[in-house]
């Protein structure tokens, strides 16, 4: 396939009598992909990903091993990781009836508010089941104890209270929960132990996620101690993965689309890192949209990175203008997510879609356990 065969295709589907603007419709980030290239299993070992690489300014690809980054990076280069960490969220509930309910439970850490560490636990969860939960209606989890719904507080999610205190909440997940693993990945019978490690960083460290941030998935301590020893600097920041992330856009027009806000952190040592990276001309380049995001919410009119904590409901789209990053390593993405849509406005739409069209003839592996692409000027 000749990307740039794609690349002028795009350009002449966008003039067209649409008043939607080319890049603000939905039906641009949407492309085929054969259900056999959706990675069913993690590549092992972890660095041996096939990986993408895409020059930013002029759209030329290569295709190199993710073992390989040491050397397409630079000894001025900072990498920054996010260091969170997945928890086990995703439960398996009866009904009365027999019926099965598939619960996620968001928020799992109690990042969002003050709570009382002696009370029941109670949060809100994502639900699937053949027909809606009502409230004051009793489950069954796995090992016979019951959680009562509560109230629903948006289409698909319910309040919950669980048989644990809220002190000790963490710990009942990690008993009884299992890897919130994305649905495109369906074997029912997979191995939830393999899952808990190799749906997780080497690096992960603070619990709150109930996705993984997966571009960081292909990265070993080998490697990682590699790239420092290579000069390259690491800063470590924190943006627990809530279902903002995945939660699917659902207008032609993404202009009309509201991300849900997400907890992130970026300690100082990142902050004064990152700053004299800024300082010294340096390529940032994150790992992953999460990171991405985490550090364009931390900016400063100024252009310098704050330290703190906070929530981020930031959203980007093509026409944002970055003002910290200048690489990014992530995964490929769905059609029509956000995180796409977060991929073309840094390297542009023409230049992604093709790169996209490119890595589906060429196999290569797609989504949370998939390849990896990175985007450098």
């Amino acid at each position: 396939m000749n990307p740039m065969n794609t690349r002028q295709t795009i350009h002449r589907a966008s003039a067209d009598d649409n008043p939607i603007p080319y890049e603000c419709r939905l039906s641009t980030y949407d492309y085929e992909l054969p259900e056999r290239l959706i990675a069913q299993e993690p590549e092992a070992p972890r660095d041996e990903s096939r990986l993408l690489a895409l020059n930013r300014q002029t759209g030329r690809v290569s295709h190199r091993s993710f073992r390989e980054l040491p050397s397409l990076l630079k000894p001025s280069d900072v990498l920054v990781l996010n260091e969170t960490k997945v928890i086990p969220a995703a439960l398996r509930a009866r009904k009365p009836t027999g019926g099965r309910v598939d619960l996620l439970v968001l928020d799992p850490a109690g990042v969002a508010r003050g709570i009382d560490l002696s009370a029941l636990a109670e949060r809100i969860c994502m639900f699937h089941s053949s027909k809606p939960l009502r409230s004051g209606a009793a489950l069954k989890l796995e090992d016979g104890r019951e959680i009562i719904v509560g109230e629903s507080v948006a289409p698909g999610r319910v309040r919950v209270r669980f048989p644990a205190q809220e002190a000790d909440f963490l710990a009942f997940l990690e008993e009884w929960g299992h890897p919130p693993l994305p649905p495109y990945i369906r074997d029912p019978a997979r191995d939830s132990e393999r899952d808990r490690k190799r749906y997780q960083t080497v690096y992960a460290r603070q619990a709150g996620s109930v996705a993984a941030p997966t571009a960081g998935l292909h990265f070993t301590d080998g490697l990682l101690r590699e790239l420092e020893a290579g000069g390259v600097r690491i800063a470590r920041i924190v943006l627990h993965v809530g279902p903002g992330t995945f939660t699917p856009v659902k207008h032609e027009d993404i202009r009309m689309h509201r991300m849900e806000a997400e907890y992130y952190e970026t300690p100082e040592l990142a902050a004064e890192l990152i700053n004299r990276a800024f300082a010294e001309k340096a390529r940032i380049i994150a790992v992953g949209t999460t990171s991405v995001r985490t550090l364009e919410s931390a900016i400063d009119p100024n252009g310098r990175l704050i330290a703190g904590k906070g929530r981020t409901d930031l959203f980007i789209r093509p026409a944002y203008g970055f003002r910290t990053i200048r690489g990014l390593i992530t995964n490929f993405h769905l059609p029509k997510s956000t995180l796409l849509m977060l991929v073309c406005a840094f390297a542009g739409v023409e230049s992604v879609m093709a790169a996209y069209h490119e890595a589906v003839a060429l196999k290569y592996r797609f989504f949370s356990y998939g390849d990896a692409c990175l985007i450098v000027d």
